[in-house]
């Protein structure tokens, strides 16, 4: 499998004179098709000339890099259950290790001045792993590097937004994402969901009588962003006949596809009920991957989807590292953008990063760690619904359990309050809300992920989240939002 990877990513990187697909003709924006290749940059290509004596780049001298060695302690496959202070590995990275034969990444290289796709190592490392887990079925895809989904959005949305533009999103979006959205002039159009997430006879409803006066004039949207896994903040994950629907509407509108998927490897066991026996966790690699949905771009024949991946969720976020897979038009555009503004991806990071994946791990100890982060998750959902079923009201809470993602939603029936008829619901959600806070317990309210910020809301829920607290803390702070509950519906425990 290595083998094989590792030559089309070769082959991959020489497919740059294909057709690019048709989804993005002449939807690219004008300051978008500006951006030329950063001359500076483009010089570094004679550095491979034997001989060359460059007094070119303001590339420093590694020798004036305050770092000799880097060490990292890191699991080790097979012990990931186990503490890595006993039981783990040291990892050491030179300054020139590259130079010396002892690595194919080192110090001078990693902290020196990079290209906007991120070093080639890593690069090549998350190329293999996007065609192991989603083998995208047309020529010309590619990855390149970012600085995470956030930054990756903020780009995306650069690259194609047009004045007086609307965006399709879930009714309950990333509230991040509408807010890097809006201040570009990109409005967001809600499309209905249930508990599979996006609805597609919405989504082709919408766009089938689409009225430009009905929304200040704007054109018929042809972005749709979409968190197909765990959905931030609802945690729907759309199964696979819903995403081929999804796809197929795409494919009818010509819809170019956001998919932002930073949940995808945090799709957990079935849950069985509490006091039901667990699922059996998978049995070999081939068995974890099928178990996962697949991807929005594992189905994509007409390069129709920018996916965004991070390993904020699986590795860690402060790592600022990510990647986006898209034709090789729309990752050069993006690689463009990079080189002129974040420069590309840290270089200790990268380092970081790659001598744990690549060098200490390789993709089999990755899914190896991707399977023992399913297991963990899935506990830690199992906690949640267990505090639930045993602290909140019935009465006036009801829930779905999320099969993905780290967040938990609670829906409130607020119609059954005392004062209902008296109440703005917006006023009872933040009365709930203070509460709980002044019991020790911090929620999210729904109302903040509304994809339309003037549109009417009807429902009111509040989303929790099982990854950051320990499993004693997610019990009491459940606990905690329960009592606030009762207190304000006058409810007797």
């Amino acid at each position: 499998m290595g083998e094989y990877v590792v030559c089309c990513y070769t082959v991959r990187q020489q497919i740059t004179s294909l057709i690019t697909p048709t989804p993005f003709a002449g939807r690219i924006n004008a300051e978008s098709k500006a951006r030329k290749p950063a001359q500076l940059k483009s010089a570094t290509r004679f550095l491979k000339q034997p001989g060359l004596i460059s007094l070119g780049g303001g590339l420093p001298l590694s020798d004036y890099f305050p770092f000799e060695e880097l060490s990292i302690k890191v699991p080790t496959p097979g012990n990931f259950d186990r503490s890595t202070q006993e039981t783990g590995q040291t990892l050491v990275a030179g300054k020139h290790d590259l130079t010396t034969g002892k690595s194919l990444f080192d110090i001078s290289t990693a902290f020196n001045y990079g290209q906007g796709t991120g070093s080639a190592q890593l690069l090549r490392f998350l190329t293999e792993h996007t065609e192991i887990v989603h083998n995208p079925p047309y020529a010309d895809w590619q990855c390149t590097m970012t600085i995470g989904s956030t930054s990756s959005l903020d780009v995306t949305l650069r690259m194609f937004r047009h004045p007086n533009m609307c965006m399709l999103v879930e009714e309950y979006t990333f509230s991040t994402a509408m807010e890097a959205a809006r201040p570009m002039g990109i409005e967001g159009v809600g499309v209905a969901m249930d508990e599979e997430g996006l609805i597609p006879s919405d989504l082709d409803r919408i766009l089938n009588t689409w009225n430009p006066a009905e929304h200040n004039n704007a054109p018929k949207p042809f972005l749709l962003y979409v968190v197909p896994s765990g959905q931030n903040p609802t945690g729907a994950t759309q199964s696979l006949p819903r995403r081929k629907e999804v796809y197929a509407v795409a494919q009818k509108h010509d819809l170019v596809i956001i998919e932002d998927e930073p949940y995808y490897f945090l799709q957990m066991q079935p849950y069985t009920g509490q006091g039901a026996p667990d699922a059996p966790p998978p049995a070999s690699h081939a068995e974890f991957l099928a178990s996962l949905v697949p991807s929005l771009l594992s189905m994509d024949t007409d390069g129709r989807v920018i996916r965004l991946d991070s390993l904020s969720k699986v590795i860690a976020p402060g790592s600022r590292l990510g990647w986006i897979t898209a034709p090789a038009q729309i990752c050069e555009r993006y690689y463009r953008h990079a080189d002129v503004s974040t420069q590309g991806p840290c270089g200790i990071s990268q380092l970081v990063v790659w001598k744990l994946l690549d060098e200490h791990w390789g993709h089999a100890g990755y899914l190896d760690w991707l399977v023992h982060i399913r297991l963990e998750y899935t506990r830690r959902r199992d906690v949640m619904l267990g505090a639930c079923e045993e602290y909140l009201p019935r009465e006036v809470l009801s829930w779905k359990p999320p099969m993905a993602g780290m967040f938990h939603w609670i829906e409130v029936n607020w119609r059954r309050h005392p004062k209902a008829r008296e109440m703005d619901m917006l006023d009872l959600e933040e009365r709930i809300w203070l509460k709980s806070i002044e019991m020790g317990a911090l929620v999210i309210r729904g109302s903040w992920f509304v994809a339309e910020a003037d549109g009417p809301q009807e429902k009111m829920f509040f989303r929790t989240t099982f990854a950051a607290a320990p499993f004693d803390k997610i019990r009491e702070a459940i606990r905690r939002f329960g009592e606030a509950v009762r207190e304000e519906f006058d409810l007797v425990a």
